[in-house]
């Protein structure tokens, strides 16, 4: 098995000889591949590249050798420099890659797609109506390796021109950068120099005439020095033209004449044609790139073997893909820090068990960049996320990486987008889906948004290009049981992203919006005229009736705007009931669903054996508000979908007006974080601010808050300046660096709950500084259920020292034991507000309590102290019932469930907890302590003669039988 290296697709550009910049941030990687390198750098030690082919080999050794044609010191200097200087320039990492962490390298992540042998007779035959399925190699034609490109064909004849094609996704541009890296390191020995030009590049020269050895002497200045002895080079040079979709080659005479001087300036295109004649430099060696619908514009006989990309055919490829990418040391799967690698096999462990069952991700994932696709999805779900990134990004980031600079057709005048023409057609057969509440679609549903619109000659022949060369990119066959020849799209997400973009770009649109928009077009060209004609005549002559007609050709231009304006809101409308929709069998979070799609775990459903009956397009109106943020359109401008700033800004109106009417209500909490990863993904702070103002209770009880929901959540709430009355996080398996990340909105709150989480020690550091700042404002904490110990108590202690805000501190069930009773007993007179403080269930004994207990009686402003469910006496708690009453003012102490003979005002608080945490709390530990309150009840029932006081201790008794029984004991 060999590995190489799978890049998203790029382009190269002119000028490789000069200044090598840094990498701006800012600057997307294909400017990065267009910027020039210096061909006088200084030479340093080369980057090392690791190539997996059993053991580890070191290949800085070979990274000096040259041949026997350039055997000058000069000539020798020069190939050197000209080896460092495009090894570094591809090696290059483009922005989205270095979200993988800071020691990120592609060398040893990458894994080959396979190639395939085809012969003249395949491609001469005409592909099917929708050509999804990959079609399995022919008996005899075994998978090609990239060594093998150039061995002599069958009949033993030397092979001098490679063709491989792919559509897109499929890793050509992978190849091409593989191919030039290991010659740079010296694991191609067959060619002493090897020359790569994009094709991009040369068209953009136009006719303008120019001469192979100043093309190459412009690109890579090194080279200057070798160019007399090109020609001598015969089949150790090697060409590789990189992207021959975009060059209009003409290979009859009468379109392009002969010429075998490398010297002789002609124009790019006759350059490559004469090259590929085998007319000039004929014993050179040939690599070509290109899309299938461009391989006839080569003619057969110039070329000596076909290779078709077909991708990660193989699941093994799939999996061994995902193991070395996510296995990465900086692929974080957790918080803060690199993952464990526990955490980490455990990822690739669940994705391997996906792909094993045939899962539809297999599908998707034949296409290496979906690959990537799910290996930046999954690291923005489960590792720390950079600042500004949004799952919408990533999406848009991954077309810019396999579309950017893509045109449809390059003999085609229009210059048509191949990312324009996908909005237009699949965009509209994914919103379709959306509409109709679908995501398998059949052949006659596929056709039926192709084909929609069609009459002229040349839309057919742009239609019939999109089919071969990027249909596969956008659908897949559909593998489930019972689904065969429908299709779906490659992921679920990219049918929801495509939907969204279909409706920002103004796609959608109604005939009476098509007519209208007609009508009012022509009549703001001819109105001023009509106008000014109507105006004389109503002067001239006595028509009542002009004056009318004037005044209605100025509104037809406003009645446009309007039913336009309706357009939006209607959008808006359906897109803000489609985000607070509840669906009974998925309930999960959309960040939860996508990771389930994905890692193959399948939310709670209303029939576990059947499938849903009606689909969830929860990303949908997230998408859209990620495709209005300006950083995407500035993308997708790029795309050639541009979204104007004017519409942008109407549709992003006409949202708020719908979300400032629906979005009151009380949420669900997986819907709440919904609807915030909505504001997250617009990444507008005022329009945000302006929609949840009044937002005052942030209810996330359950939700599971990874680190990308941390984030989301202090991104949209953090810069709010309303308090919110409530933030209840209980359950959610927050750790310290989710406190930290959501410090800003944990300031915010005034009563916190932080209950079941599992909090230690550790965190309490963080909650000592919550308290410890200025401008906290939490009244209530709650941390019950949380080991936070003696030690994380001594922490806390620290904190409420120096409070000003806190009154109500639940520690139930938190392991404080007796040294954490006896230190808030020495400590508790550092902090004057407390007024209660609840250490139920900590198994506390006598001596510890009865400490407390008087502490809290001492202090100026407490007021209740819990401490029942402690490993107390009989005695003990008599002597504490006994301090609790014995004097006016001071603590009250909640013990038991009755006061004396009577039953204590706290009886429902005590049972309520019980309840609430039975199912979490050591049964046979909860058991015991109810049977001595059932006692304790008994006791006080027989004490007492009121028969009030006998009926309400009956029906607490009753009460406490009930939780008993549910435990499993007899109750009696």
């Amino acid at each position: 098995m060999r590995w190489g290296h799978h890049l998203p697709r790029a382009s190269w550009g002119s000028g490789f000889g000069r200044a090598l910049q840094p990498p701006d941030e800012r600057i997307p990687f294909l400017i990065h591949w267009s910027w020039p390198l210096q061909g006088e750098r200084p030479l340093g030690p080369p980057r090392a590249f690791i190539r997996h082919h059993g053991n580890l080999a070191d290949s800085a050794s070979r990274f000096g050798r040259h041949g026997r044609l350039f055997p000058s010191a000069s000539a020798t200097e020069a190939i050197q420099r000209y080896r460092w200087n495009l090894a570094e320039w591809f090696s290059r990492l483009p922005r989205e890659e270095r979200q993988f962490g800071p020691t990120f390298a592609l060398d040893t992540v990458h894994v080959d797609p396979v190639i395939r042998e085809s012969t003249p007779d395949e491609l001469l035959r005409p592909p099917a109506e929708l050509a999804l399925e990959h079609q399995p190699p022919q008996a005899g034609l075994p998978p090609l390796a990239l060594s093998q490109l150039f061995n002599p064909d069958a009949s033993g004849r030397r092979v001098q021109t490679v063709v491989l094609y792919g559509t897109v996704g499929t890793g050509k541009s992978t190849l091409v950068r593989k191919m030039v890296l290991d010659w740079c390191y010296g694991r191609l020995p067959a060619f002493e120099l090897l020359i790569p030009f994009s094709c991009e590049d040369l068209s953009s020269l136009g006719p303008a005439p120019v001469s192979l050895c100043q093309l190459v002497a412009q690109r890579y200045m090194p080279l200057k020095k070798v160019l007399p002895l090109m020609a001598a080079a015969g089949s150790h040079l090697l060409f590789v033209l990189h992207g021959l979709e975009r060059l209009n080659l003409d290979f009859r005479l009468a379109g392009t004449g002969l010429c075998s001087d490398p010297e002789q300036p002609e124009e790019p295109a006759a350059i490559i044609v004469n090259l590929l004649r085998k007319y000039m430099l004929p014993e050179a060696s040939i690599l070509v790139t290109t899309r299938p619908s461009a391989i006839g514009r080569i003619p057969s006989k110039y070329v000596g073997r076909y290779g078709e990309i077909c991708g990660f055919s193989d699941t093994n490829l799939q999996k061994l893909y995902f193991q070395l990418r996510l296995n990465q040391p900086d692929c974080g799967c957790g918080s803060g820090v690199s993952a464990a690698p526990a955490q980490r096999d455990n990822l690739v462990q669940m994705l391997s068990r996906n792909l094993e069952g045939h899962h539809q991700i297999a599908a998707a994932c034949f296409l290496p960049s979906y690959c990537w696709l799910v290996c930046a999805t999954l690291h923005f779900l489960h590792a720390p996320t950079p600042a500004g990134q949004t799952l919408t990004s990533i999406y848009t980031s991954f077309l810019r990486l396999n579309f950017s600079g893509e045109t449809l057709d390059s003999t085609d005048a229009s210059n048509l987008s191949l990312m324009a023409y996908a909005a237009r057609t699949m965009g509209k057969l994914a919103y379709e889906g959306v509409s109709s509440r679908k995501t398998y679609f059949s052949e006659e549903d596929v056709c039926g948004c192709l084909e929609a619109g069609i009459k002229t000659e040349e839309e057919f022949q742009l239609l019939h290009i999109f089919r071969r060369d990027a249909l596969r990119f956008f659908l897949a066959p559909c593998v489930e049981p019972g689904r065969a020849g429908t299709f779906v799209f490659t992921v679920p997400a990219m049918q929801e992203y495509l939907a969204a973009l279909y409706i920002v770009l103004g796609l959608r649109k109604t005939t009476l919006q098509k007519v209208g928009k007609e009508v009012a077009e022509l009549v703001g060209r001819v109105g001023e005229d009509v106008s000014l004609v109507l105006g004389i005549m109503a002067k001239l002559l006595p028509l009542r009736a002009l004056p009318l007609l004037f005044n209605l050709i100025k509104v037809v231009p406003r009645v446009f705007g309007r039913i336009v304006g309706k357009s939006r809101e209607a959008v808006a409308q359906a897109m803000v009931l489609e985000m607070f929709r509840e669906e009974d069998y998925y309930n999960d979070d959309v960040l939860d669903q996508m990771g389930a799609s994905i890692l193959g775990v399948e939310g709670p459903r209303r029939h576990p054996d059947e499938p849903p009956e009606d689909e969830v397009f929860e990303l949908f109106p997230i998408f859209m508000g990620g495709l209005l943020s300006a950083h995407n359109r500035a993308v997708l401008a790029q795309l050639g979908c541009p979204i104007k700033n004017l519409d942008a800004l109407e549709n992003a109106q006409a949202i708020k007006k719908k979300l400032g009417k629906l979005g009151r209500q009380v949420l669900p909490p997986s819907e709440l974080l919904d609807h915030l990863f909505f504001h997250y993904e617009f990444q507008n702070q005022r329009f945000s601010a302006e929609v949840l103002s009044s937002l005052r209770q942030l209810n996330l009880a359950g939700v599971r808050m990874t680190p990308v929901k941390c984030t989301v959540v202090a991104s949209v709430l953090g810069s709010g300046r309303h308090a919110l009355d409530e933030v209840n996080l209980a359950s959610c398996q927050l750790d310290p660096a989710g406190l930290r990340t959501l410090m800003p909105v944990l300031l915010r709150a005034r009563k916190l709950g932080l209950q079941l989480n599992s909090l230690g020690p550790e965190a309490c550091k963080d909650l000592r500084d919550l308290l410890l700042h200025d401008q906290c404002q939490i009244t209530t904490l709650r941390l019950s259920n949380n080991p936070l110990m003696a030690a994380g108590v001594a922490l806390l202690m620290e904190g409420l020292a120096g409070n000003t805000s806190v009154t109500h501190l639940s520690l139930l069930h938190t392991g404080l034991g007796d040294e954490g009773l006896e230190l808030l007993a020495a400590q508790l007179d550092r902090n004057w507000q407390l007024q209660e403080l609840n250490v139920a269930y900590n198994g506390a004994g006598d001596t510890a309590a009865l400490a407390l207990a008087r502490a809290a009686r001492e202090h100026p402003s407490l007021e209740l102290l819990h401490l029942y469910f402690n490993e107390l006496s009989s005695e003990g708690r008599q002597v504490l019932r006994d301090l609790g009453g014995a004097a006016e003012g001071g603590a009250r102490v909640v013990v038991s469930l009755t006061e004396g003979t009577a039953v204590s005002e706290y009886w429902s608080v005590i049972l309520s907890e019980v309840q609430r945490n039975l199912n979490s709390w050591d049964r046979a530990r909860v058991q015991r302590h109810l049977e001595l309150l059932l006692r304790d009840l008994e006791d006080s029932r027989g004490a007492t003669l009121n028969p009030w006081r006998k009926a309400q201790l009956l029906r607490v008794e009753g009460e406490v039988r009930g939780l008993l029984e549910q435990l499993g004991g007899s109750g009696s």
